[in-house]
């Protein structure tokens, strides 16, 4: 079993910066890439951003390209999520998900961000 946990999380206002990470533990799989995903309230689910193990390239939402940043340790199986400009339409919570090479996956509980004035 994988366990992910999130943290990093809270109020900002417009403008400022939060910094999630992710810290995965437990027997974790062949890691086709890390990723973050935020779900607003009465909204879907969507991909924010995800690094891939081989080459380390990266995807971003168009919504967030150029404000956030993710990265990972591989020797501390942790993920990060540098979000800079944050806007009030960033307010979501926001997940961390492990995809495997074999198709399955892991999620974490979540964490908040709010961002208001």
């Amino acid at each position: 079993q994988v366990q992910l946990v999130e943290s990093g999380g809270g109020l900002v206002q417009p403008g400022g910066s939060l910094r999630l990470s992710c810290a995965a533990s437990g027997t974790i799989p062949a890691i086709y890439y890390m990723g973050w995903y935020r779900q607003a309230p009465g909204k879907q689910r969507e991909l924010v951003a995800r690094i891939f193990s081989r080459g380390g390239s990266t995807n971003y939402a168009d919504s967030v390209k150029g404000r956030f940043t993710i990265s990972r340790d591989n020797a501390k199986n942790t993920a990060y999520l540098q979000m800079d400009s944050l806007k009030p339409e960033d307010t979501a919570a926001y997940y961390c998900n492990i995809r495997g090479y074999i198709g399955n996956e892991f999620w974490g509980q979540g964490t908040q961000v709010t961002v208001s004035s």
